[in-house]
């Protein structure tokens, strides 16, 4: 998969992400993170920090955190519904 978006359930944040992905018709992984910060050890092994969400764009070379950074990049690179 191409895309990875790394969520806490119930975040608001990362719902927004998901909801974008989803109405751009882009296909992506979800993994879902421990609620504790101090247990993301992947979230942070992959991006450098533990806060959420993080998306991960393969084709593109992109790793990103925060909602309004990873939204700004999904209209401009997937603004089509491209995946």
């Amino acid at each position: 998969m191409s895309i990875t978006l790394y969520q806490l359930d119930g975040c608001p944040y990362c719902e927004r992400v998901a909801d974008r992905l989803s109405e751009l018709d882009v296909e992506y992984e979800s993994i879902w993170v421990e609620p504790l910060h101090s247990d993301r050890d992947e979230v942070k092994r992959v991006s450098g920090q533990r806060a959420v969400p993080v998306l991960i764009d393969d084709r593109y070379g992109v790793t990103m955190a925060e909602s309004d950074r990873i939204l700004e990049f999904l209209n401009t690179t997937y603004h089509g519904g491209t995946s």
